[in-house]
């Protein structure tokens, strides 16, 4: 007789992100992290600020950084339009925004189906990346909002 099988199965570790685009890429930013969901808003520029802060904006009375994250990995500029969207994130020692292409989706990810971040790649992007997830046929980067923003803003 042979002994009796148990399928071992991981319980989910279901957490809620935001899907943002760059490109035809995506990425997740854990929501809890996020404020809101901006359209641009007047930027203005200061000088001799790091490259990818295009400059602050004033959002509901408080001046905020906003930060280009295409600059950050390296991508290729392109105009605003009527998609981009600024991240307004919040925590205890920064307030920050980020300009995306477009933000529209909130799904939840099952965190032990998320697997190491690829080898670098000469990205520098991967810098800031916690792993990356196949969900419904897409491949979504989730990334380390710490490693991202805090280099910029300290």
């Amino acid at each position: 007789m042979e002994p009796e099988q148990l399928e071992h199965t991981e319980e989910a570790v279901l957490t809620k992100v935001i899907v943002f685009q760059l490109n035809e890429e995506e990425f997740a930013i854990d929501v809890r992290r996020i404020q809101s969901i901006e359209k641009v808003k007047s930027i203005t520029r200061i000088p001799g600020s790091a490259a990818a802060i295009v400059g602050v904006m004033n959002l509901r009375g408080i001046i905020t950084p906003v930060i280009e994250v295409r600059t950050l990995f390296q991508i290729q500029g392109r105009e605003m339009d009527e998609h981009t969207r600024i991240l307004v994130l919040v925590r205890e020692e920064y307030e920050a925004g980020l300009i995306v292409d477009g933000a529209n989706d909130v799904m939840d990810i099952d965190l032990n189906r998320m697997e190491a971040p690829p080898e670098s790649s000469g990205h520098r992007k991967n810098e800031y990346v916690d792993g990356v997830i196949m969900v419904d046929g897409r491949l979504i980067t989730v990334l380390d909002l710490d490693k991202l923003i805090t280099p910029l803003i300290k």
